[in-house]
């Protein structure tokens, strides 16, 4: 398998985050989500008080009967105070190199978005941001390998038939051409969403990063720019 368990997040903190606007901020942040055109909507809510430890006080699978954005503010009203975590799910289209043979495919990715109130797990806010997206996965930002930008990445040895069948592929100048091309679809949608919540909310921070790279919004920045 290609290694691909490295996420991509956007961590978001607001002016000012009350808990008589908690819900209203959130509302505002689901409202910027560019879901899949073939699998719209939030297919799942959870709600934690307290901290992570705590069992949920409120839990849906909403995949029969995805929901908008004022839906799941609805089902949230009768739980959420400022000590309380929101977690909702949903899918938007990428481009992804996969499959056997592999190709490109523009499919649904998974996606999570979270929120914190600023009494939640001893203020996790505070490191993490107040309003949280998690990307999916890192590599369809930043490709795999370190194939992709101006920077000399060391590249690790194939560890399975399907990475050396990948770096064979993106050894023809074409192949890699394409792969530019269709990261950077990729890149310009996170960066448009990231914009449009920028004008929805009173941000005062945003901070783009992963678990693999040490600045990733730089990274982003280096594989566009690349011509």
């Amino acid at each position: 398998m290609l290694r691909m368990s490295n996420q991509a997040y956007l961590s978001t903190w607001c002016k000012d985050f009350p808990e008589g606007l908690v819900l209203e901020r959130f509302e505002r942040f689901l409202s910027t989500v560019p879901f899949s055109a073939g699998k719209p909507g939030f297919n799942y809510l959870e709600i934690r008080a307290v901290d992570w430890t705590e069992s949920p006080v409120y839990e849906q699978d909403l995949r029969s009967v995805p929901l908008d954005a004022a839906s799941i503010i609805e089902l949230c009203k009768p739980y959420v105070h400022n000590d309380c975590s929101i977690s909702v799910r949903s899918q938007w289209d990428l481009w992804a190199y996969q499959g056997d043979p592999a190709r490109w495919q523009f499919e649904p990715q998974a996606l999570e978005l979270l929120c914190y109130g600023e009494d939640f797990d001893e203020r996790v806010w505070r490191e993490d941001g107040h309003l949280v997206v998690n990307f999916g996965f890192e590599h369809l930002f930043t490709g795999h390998a370190g194939l992709l930008g101006i920077r000399q990445i060391a590249r690790p040895k194939a560890e399975s038939p399907e990475e050396e069948r990948f770096l064979e592929a993106m050894a023809r100048p074409e192949n890699l051409r394409n792969y530019y091309e269709k990261t950077r679809e990729n890149i310009k949608k996170l960066f448009d969403w990231v914009r449009r919540i920028e004008k929805a909310l009173p941000v005062e921070k945003l901070r783009l990063w992963s678990e693999g790279e040490e600045n990733f919004e730089a990274r982003l920045e280096e594989i566009l720019a690349v011509r």
